[in-house]
């Protein structure tokens, strides 16, 4: 497998993210790297979300700094929202079972 060179990849990952945005994903090709994200965000289930764009600027932040900390390929969204889900709870720990972080869902 080729070395991926983590500010090309960086700057495809904003590239896609800005085509989910703008809704103009209209290429044919994908990297595999890319094909995971686009699954793993389809399986996230943010099409109904009020929120989605401010949570997929977000995400894009995240992977922006774990990208210049080093990383060779994004995170998925699943992650992030894992770990949004981790920090509200260590915040505010969830009386009832839920966490309300979720709304969105």
């Amino acid at each position: 497998m080729a070395e991926l060179d983590s500010d090309a990849v960086l700057m495809q990952f904003n590239r896609l993210i800005e085509e989910i945005l703008g809704k103009n994903l209209y290429r044919s090709t994908f990297r595999p790297w890319e094909i995971g994200i686009l699954v793993d965000l389809d399986h996230c289930n943010l099409r109904g979300a009020s929120k989605r764009g401010s949570i997929l600027r977000g995400y894009q932040n995240a992977v922006q700094c774990q990208m210049q900390a080093g990383a060779r390929i994004p995170l998925k969204l699943s992650e992030y929202l894992e770990s949004l889900q981790a920090n509200c709870n260590r915040r505010n720990p969830p009386r009832c079972g839920t966490c309300h972080w979720c709304a969105w869902r």
